[in-house]
C-alpha cells in the first residue's frame, strides 16, 4: 500500500514540475505589477475626414503634465472607436514611448493647425515595466497627439491628408482653432 501511494505520488510530481518549469521559464508579466493613477478624464471626439468619409474616435483628454505622463498606461484593452488626445500648451518636439504601455497603438502626430504631421504604428515593449523604449515622434514639431488601437489608420484608409477636428464633450467650440482654457 505505501508503495502505491508513493508511487501515485511520484506520478503526480511529474506533471506538476513540468507546468512549473514551462510557467516559470519566462519572464513574469507585467500586466500584473502596472498600476496607475485614475484620472476623471475630460471626454470629446476627433473627426477625420479623407476622401468623403468621416471617421470619428472617442477620446479621453490629456490635458494636464500628470495625465499626459500616465497616458494609456496599464490599460489591457481600447474600444475599436477609442482613445486618448494628448493637448500641449505649444508645439513640441518631445517623443512618446511605450513604457508600462500593455496594448499596441497607433499615434497621429496633429499640428496647431489641426493637419497630421506623421503616423507611427507603437507595439508595446519587450518588458513594459522595463523596456528597452523605442521612442516615438515625427521630425516636425506637433501639438497634438491621438492614440488608439494599432492599425486604426491604416485599417480606415486615413493618412497624412486627412481633415482633423476635435469637438469638446463638455461644451465649447469645435475646433481648430483650440483653446485650452
Amino acid at each position: 500500500m505505501i508503495t502505491r501511494l508513493r508511487l501515485i505520488a511520484r506520478l503526480w510530481l511529474i506533471p506538476a514540475a513540468l507546468a512549473a518549469a514551462v510557467l516559470g521559464s519566462g519572464p513574469a508579466p507585467a500586466r500584473g505589477a502596472c498600476s496607475a493613477p485614475l484620472f476623471a478624464y475630460r471626454h470629446g471626439a476627433v473627426f477625420f475626414s479623407e476622401r468623403g468619409r468621416v471617421e470619428r474616435v472617442r477620446v479621453e483628454l490629456a490635458d494636464t503634465d500628470d495625465r499626459m505622463e500616465i497616458g494609456l498606461m496599464c490599460r489591457t484593452a481600447l474600444a475599436p472607436d477609442a482613445g486618448m488626445l494628448f493637448l500641449f500648451s505649444a508645439s513640441t518636439s518631445t517623443p512618446f514611448w511605450m513604457k508600462n504601455t500593455l496594448i499596441p497603438l497607433s499615434i497621429a502626430f496633429i499640428d496647431s493647425n489641426w493637419r497630421i504631421v506623421k503616423i507611427m504604428e507603437m507595439p508595446t515593449a519587450p518588458d513594459p515595466a522595463l523596456g528597452p523604449f523605442a521612442t516615438y515622434g515625427p521630425e516636425k514639431p506637433y501639438r497634438y497627439a491621438l492614440e488608439v488601437n494599432a492599425g486604426y489608420f491604416t485599417r480606415h484608409a486615413l493618412d497624412d491628408g486627412a481633415e482633423v477636428r476635435f469637438e469638446p464633450q463638455e461644451g465649447g467650440r469645435s475646433h481648430p482653432p483650440l483653446s485650452l482654457q
